[in-house]
């Protein structure tokens, strides 16, 4: 038993050492160094698992991955990174769990993050169908593969990264209060030198950076840099001493030093970790028209829909605690940006029943993939821990999912808002029965 103990001790050691995969693997090994290279300025659809090597669900994995890999030779690219060892590229990516896998498609700076099986034949179900996708739209003139024309190369963790200098904004004495303290946006603000020799090697870093942050957070987080030689009121008012200096601005709060990794990856990741702290909560909003609900569920990779009863049934109270159990884990799960819907019971009754909402009462809710037209249904309760528990398993590619009736988004009737307030009856008209002469019936049928 002990020899076997020692075995094993010895294999978890290797494994942990050398990671999960090996060069005999059709799984391409990613890191820092090749990344770049290898992924984002490729014009091929890859698919990157981030992983752990002490994670049980990362080793369960391997075979399948292994094999999706080897069925995807010469078609599809199939990576592995072990963000345990490169925590920059699993921070530049959002990425919180393990395993996770992401979907590196036309738009290389926005991957998708993969929701399916975790069997073989689901990955490689999945990755034909981004394909087809990716062609269509190529085809159609959407998509022209990957543009890179912003970067001129480099890897993701070393020096040679390359990007628009315009992406990084030229901040000055006279400009710097409207634009950074003013503005709406969170900054990174480099203070340098011209002489200075490490700025000289971080310029480049912070171009490709600039470019990266602006595009993923859609100029949420924005990076800015001052000659502090020129400029010297601001240099004076924050107290720089050294080149170069970062410094992070949020309205309204002081300016914290940045005291993170100078590559790209580093500064992106930290960049998007801003973004998704700083976002607000997505806006619940109310299922009045189909643009709403085509609106929110194209652009999301996924689109949580609540049925709420009617509000004769709850009232404007009853309802807006509903409303807060949607905010709040809306909030919760903001940094994956999807779309928030509602709707009540009755009133969009081809959306209920593609969704075979109605079953399990109301309040109900359903999340839909609008990519797959697959959808599921929260079958526990409609409370904080009830959705969470919905929410994280769709998350980590679990739970079951069912096609959406008629394999297309369903038609959604134009209502009038809700207008906040409590539900009225219908007025019943009044009779008045002196308005009748009784006189003209028949006495027998008095």
């Amino acid at each position: 038993m002990r020899a076997i103990l020692g075995v094993l001790v010895f294999s978890w050691a290797v494994l942990s050492a050398h990671g999960m995969y090996s060069p005999s693997d059709d799984v391409v090994e990613l890191t820092p160094s090749n990344f770049n290279r290898e992924v984002i300025q490729s014009d091929s659809l890859w698919l990157v698992e981030f992983y752990a090597p002490w994670c049980g669900h990362c080793r369960n994995l391997v075979p399948d991955w292994k094999k999706a890999a080897t069925a995807l030779k010469g078609i599809v690219k199939v990576g592995a990174v072990d963000a345990d060892q490169h925590k920059s590229l699993g921070g530049q990516y959002g990425v919180r769990g393990f395993p996770t896998i992401k979907i590196f498609g036309a738009n290389k700076n926005n991957p998708s993050e993969y929701q399916g099986g975790r069997s073989s034949q689901a990955i490689v179900d999945e990755a034909m169908n981004t394909l087809r996708s990716l062609v269509k739209e190529r085809l159609a003139g959407r998509a022209g593969g990957s543009d890179y024309s912003r970067q001129s190369g480099g890897g993701g963790g070393g020096g040679g990264s390359g990007g628009s200098k315009e992406d990084v904004v030229e901040l000055t004495d006279d400009n710097f209060d409207r634009t950074v303290l003013q503005g709406e946006e969170v900054w990174m603000v480099e203070f340098f030198a011209p002489w200075c020799g490490h700025c000289k090697n971080l310029e480049p870093e912070w171009a490709a950076a600039a470019t990266e942050v602006k595009d993923q957070t859609k100029g949420k987080v924005r990076l800015g840099a001052v000659d502090a030689t020129v400029h010297q009121m601001l240099t004076s008012r924050y107290g720089i001493r050294g080149f170069p200096t970062i410094k992070i601005f949020k309205k309204g709060e002081e300016p914290e030093d940045y005291q993170g990794g100078r590559t790209r990856a580093d500064l992106v990741a930290h960049g998007l970790e801003l973004f998704s702290d700083n976002m607000p909560a997505p806006e619940i909003l109310e299922m009045v028209n189909g643009d709403v609900l085509k609106k929110s569920c194209e652009d999301s990779q996924l689109c949580v829909i609540a049925v709420l009863p009617h509000i004769l049934d709850t009232g404007a109270a009853g309802r807006n605690g509903y409303l807060e159990v949607m905010l709040k884990m809306a909030d919760k799960y903001k940094k994956k940006m999807w779309g928030w819907l509602w709707a009540e019971a009755g009133a969009q009754m081809d959306l209920e029943s593609a969704l075979g909402i109605g079953g399990f009462g109301y309040p109900a809710m359903a999340a839909i993939n609008s990519r797959k037209m697959k959808f599921a249904l929260l079958r526990g309760s409609f409370s904080e821990t009830g959705i969470h528990e919905f929410l994280r398993d769709l998350s980590m590619g679990r739970g079951s999912t069912s096609t959406v009736g008629g394999g297309a988004l369903p038609k959604v009737h134009s209502v009038e808002p809700w207008d906040g307030k409590d539900g009225e009856l219908p007025v019943e008209e009044d009779y008045d029965l002196s308005d009748f002469d009784m006189d003209d019936l028949d006495k027998d049928e008095l």
